[in-house]
């Protein structure tokens, strides 16, 4: 009852901001502006945006690294079927170009949200010292400041007009330790082996030096252009957190700019606030993380997969499908050598997209046979993709060279010239570079619904839900099921403690082609995408229903979520709030839902309350 009296205490903050903001919090901000106090940042063309000779300054600072930005598609306005424009689209063809252009993000926005628009100035920074001084010179100028690194932000909190960016793409160093003790820890602490990346290091570095090269796992992201840094300060989930757990939880220290300019050192031991907001309390809201070194574990001999589709002829044999599909995953599937996802699509079918560690491909399949033998007795179920299993050895898994040999197809690489061997993507995430995003809403799916006696409700809100749109059940993002010792380390970090009894991450989204500012959208395209977004939401109702105080994954959620402080950190979001005030008291540090946001206008320029 405590907790639920204090989640409630939380979920009605939204209300009091507003109440505040029209209230006698205007008559404060009255007597502020009589004082001559800024309660908006400054944007081009206000008195207080810095003049030429400042940002020439800063340009000296960062050793001639500020960039002053501008859209690629900004031609397209003017002259859509220019030579220049058809050049500035063929971007769009490869995630790893979107991540070198300072001025574009990996998604381009969001239908009735947000639009994906270039900063003004950019630091492409190489050290820490470029850090602080962006940070040192947005906080002097009252400026709107954004950080970059990989991109994927769903949210657009890589983006924003007016703004100066950190862009961190260029601080990817990757370092191995056979030992690492964090600095400040007793004596007598044990040291361990670890990786140190640069905040700007996409996954695929991370597994490229400590996998494929170093022979041991690292607990990361599933799509492999996304940003280190990013991922664990959302929490961060892999193909193989079941196993592993979260990618906050392997956090061992982080090297951190706060907004007063100050370098610190967030560990166990040293700033333990800090380095507890930052393993899952959402990036950009307590500093620029410039560096961090997280444990690496043993390697198994090998990982593997199995897909496959089955389809059913009829409504009622889709729904005993269903309830076939659920029933196999709580019998032999929900343990810790599984992840990744299961898709129940509107036409009928079942899509398995599967992962597996700690067994045999022999193994996988006889604990698959029962479901095939059933399958093979209906009449109105048939397989339209049989199931097709591999096994990879562990070493390979993100080695393309290796994937290109023996399993083409699965990934694709950056195809230019002079780019690095190991920079990979999975075939499978190509449709999310440079997506537009219709409509995303995703919940926790609490273990309580695998028992025998609630199987046919959530089969129920399953079938419902798919009569609008499809629904992907990710089983790698709930910890249910995974060893007392990694939910025990996940205990400890900011995350929404729903995460740690759920079975799988529900996901509901669609999206469609890039919408950058400059490409435009047809009346049509945008009333098809308020469309889906209504469909989509229709779906997540069906499931709502089964768990309607279920949490959400802070980077894979709804933009327009009212009650997403409970919905994303929960019991944990006061102490994240105080945290917040402590290291960043101004709030120089803003994104969208993200700590400390409900004191600002939806684009973070104008101070809401104090």
């Amino acid at each position: 009852m405590k907790r639920r009296a204090l989640l409630k205490g939380v979920s009605v903050i939204p209300f009091l901001a507003i109440c505040l903001s029209k209230g006698f919090a205007s008559s404060a901000f009255g007597a502020a502006n009589r004082d001559g106090a800024t309660l908006s940042r400054m944007r081009p063309g206000d008195p207080g945006w810095p003049s030429e000779d400042s940002w020439e300054r800063l340009k000296e600072n960062v050793g001639g690294r500020l960039v002053k930005l501008q859209s690629p598609f900004s031609s397209c306005r003017a002259s859509p079927a220019s030579a220049q424009c058809n050049e500035a689209q063929t971007l769009l063809k490869n995630t790893f170009v979107l991540g070198d252009e300072p001025s574009l993000t990996q998604t381009s926005g969001w239908v009735d949200a947000w639009t994906s628009q270039p900063s003004s100035y950019a630091v492409a920074a190489k050290t820490t010292g470029d850090v602080v001084a962006a940070v040192n010179f947005a906080r002097k100028h009252n400026l709107r400041l954004v950080i970059k690194g990989g991109g994927h932000s769903y949210q657009g909190t890589s983006s924003s007009p007016d703004s100066l960016l950190v862009w961190t793409r260029h601080m990817n160093d990757v370092t191995l330790h056979n030992g690492f003790v964090a600095q400040g820890c007793p004596a007598t602490t044990a040291a361990q082996p670890a990786v140190t990346l640069g905040a700007g290091a996409m996954w695929i570095d991370a597994y490229h030096a400590v996998t494929t090269k170093g022979g041991r796992y690292v607990q990361g992201g599933g799509c492999t252009t996304v940003g280190v840094a990013g991922l664990i300060q959302s929490g961060g989930f892999g193909n193989f957190s079941k196993k592993y757990g979260t990618a906050a939880a392997g956090l061992l220290e982080a090297e951190v700019v706060t907004a007063n300019g100050e370098v610190r050192i967030a560990n166990a031991t040293v700033n333990p606030d800090l380095f507890w907001a930052l393993k899952g309390g959402g990036g950009g809201s307590f500093g620029v993380v410039t560096r961090l070194t997280l444990r690496t574990r043993q390697l198994p001999k090998s990982f593997g997969a199995v897909f496959g589709t089955i389809k059913a002829s009829s409504d009622a044999s889709y729904r005993l499908l269903v309830a076939k599909v659920i029933e196999t995953y709580q019998s032999a599937l929900f343990n810790a050598h599984w992840g990744e996802t299961i898709n129940f699509n509107t036409g009928n079918s079942v899509d398995i997209s599967l992962v597996f560690q700690g067994l045999t491909q022999q193994q996988a399949e006889e604990l698959w046979a029962p479901f095939t033998e059933w399958v093979q007795r209906q009449k109105e179920v048939i397989f339209e993709k049989p199931f097709q299993f591999l096994e990879i050895p562990a070493k390979h898994f993100w080695d393309g060279e290796y994937h290109n040999e023996h399993f083409p197809g699965i990934t694709v690489s950056d195809p230019r010239p002079n780019a690095p061997k190991h920079h990979i993507l999975w075939n499978g995430d190509l449709g999310q570079v440079g997506w537009y995003i219709h409509g995303y809403k995703s919940m926790w799916m609490p273990e309580s619904l695998l028992r025998k006696a609630q199987q046919s409700n959530l089969v129920d809100a399953l079938f419902k839900a798919t009569r609008h749109w499809s629904v992907s059940f990710h089983f790698n993002k709930g910890l249910a099921g995974a060893p007392a010792n990694e939910k025990a380390a996940a205990r400890e970090t900011a995350m929404n403690p729903d995460v740690l009894g759920a079975f799988a991450l529900a996901i509901i989204a669609g999206g469609g082609s890039p919408g950058y500012s400059g490409i435009s959208k047809t009346s049509s395209d945008l009333g098809n995408a308020k469309t889906d977004a209504i469909r989509i939401g229709k779906a997540m109702s069906e499931l709502q229903k089964v768990a309607p105080d279920a949490g959400s994954y802070v980077s894979e959620s709804d933009y327009f979520n009212a009650d997403w402080r409970r919905v994303f950190w929960g019991s944990n979001y006061l102490k994240l709030s105080e945290v917040k005030k402590k290291y960043d008291p101004e709030g120089l540090f803003f994104v969208h839902h993200g700590v400390g946001s409900e004191y600002w206008s939806q684009d973070g320029f104008t101070r809401l309350f104090q």
